[in-house]
């Protein structure tokens, strides 16, 4: 019974700490001037459908690559969401190092689920991890487009690097579709029935 309540408290712990997300800002943004960007968990969000959507273009397994997506930038309660630029400046334990403390105290189906997940993510070399991979750059292009539209001129970069990461056929469809509509035009296909 005692380590029925210690494995319940433990998974709990995981579930507030994953609600950090939800207020964590993504960083990178700041340098476009934009004080308040999306949150990692709007992100992540985002990157869940999109990987989805990939995943059926691309005949992947849609629930996997949706799993690597949601856990995908978990670790970000512990590290930030550190930028780009700054990353050649520190040396951070590995993703599946943080997941590893994270779940440490989880039920031990948890613990194992959530650590494979991660594992395969950053380290596999299926075509789920590689629709994934797009997803998250696809993503990030998406938001930029957005953030453009909003005014934020300085998001080339994250539209070039996004762009230029993508792999698979559908990511790069879908990237240049993106980059040739307003982010409000699906709005037309159904205000104009």
């Amino acid at each position: 019974m005692a380590d029925d309540t210690a494995n319940a408290q433990g998974t709990a712990g995981f579930l507030f700490e994953m609600g950090v997300l939800k207020n964590a800002k993504r960083t990178g943004w700041w340098f476009t001037g934009n004080n308040n960007p999306e949150s990692i968990a709007e992100h992540s969000f985002r990157v869940g459908i999109i990987g989805s959507v990939l995943a059926m273009m691309e005949g992947a397994d849609a629930g996997k690559v949706a799993l690597m997506c949601l856990f995908h930038d978990t670790q970000e309660t512990r590290l930030g969401d550190i930028p780009h630029i700054g990353r050649r400046y520190i040396e951070a334990a590995t993703n599946q190092t943080v997941t590893a403390d994270q779940v440490s105290a989880a039920h031990p189906s948890v613990k194992a689920g959530v650590q494979r997940v991660v594992d395969e993510y950053e380290s596999g070399s299926s075509l789920e991890v590689l629709v994934a991979h797009d997803a998250d750059k696809l993503e990030c292009l998406v938001q930029a487009v957005e953030y453009r539209a909003q005014g934020y001129a300085e998001v080339q970069d994250w539209i070039d690097t996004s762009l230029a990461s993508l792999k698979t056929a559908s990511a790069q469809a879908l990237a240049e579709a993106a980059l040739t509509m307003s982010p409000l035009q699906w709005r037309r296909t159904f205000l104009e029935r």
